[in-house]
């Protein structure tokens, strides 16, 4: 078995990277929806939270894109 490549570490990083976004994004989007029904924010004033976490989630969904094309590319 032979050891990673660069490319592969810096892939690895991308993944991990990914995965951290989008787990505090839920813990942090949660949060904030308790928190704005807790003190009775205005819904358009919520919906700010709920478009950030939507731009964070396509964020995530366009890079582990890439990273799926880099290993296709990487593979073929």
């Amino acid at each position: 078995m032979t050891a990673p490549t660069e490319t592969d570490r810096a892939q690895a990083r991308q993944a991990r990277l990914v995965a951290l976004v989008l787990a505090g994004t839920m813990v942090l989007w949660m949060g904030a929806q308790w928190l704005g029904g807790e003190l009775g924010w205005q819904a358009r004033f919520v919906f700010l939270f709920d478009l950030a976490a939507m731009a964070a989630f396509i964020w995530a969904l366009y890079v582990t894109y890439q990273i799926w094309r880099l290993r296709r590319d990487n593979q073929g």
